[in-house]
């Protein structure tokens, strides 16, 4: 693999690590604001979920009203893997 291919695959990896964690931090910053401080469990199974995962739930959140409600969301991701 010559080096500027290198370059490239590494800095694509970057944005979309750095992509990644924005949206994880867009989106535990939006939960805590609507459902209350989140477990510590919440947020090993939110640290789990995949790009699209994250931005179905950032959608998602929006009809949250209770911390059992992003509970049960996340329940139903891990019964969707």
């Amino acid at each position: 693999m010559a080096l500027s291919e290198a370059f490239l695959q590494w800095e694509q990896q970057t944005q979309a690590q750095s992509r990644y964690d924005g949206e994880k931090s867009l989106v535990l910053r939006l939960l805590t604001r609507r459902v209350g401080t989140l477990s510590d469990a919440a947020r090993s199974q939110i640290d789990a979920l995949s790009l699209p995962q994250l931005e179905a739930l950032g959608e998602a959140l929006l009809d949250f009203a209770t911390l059992t409600d992003l509970e049960h969301w996340l329940r139903s991701q891990a019964e969707i893997s």
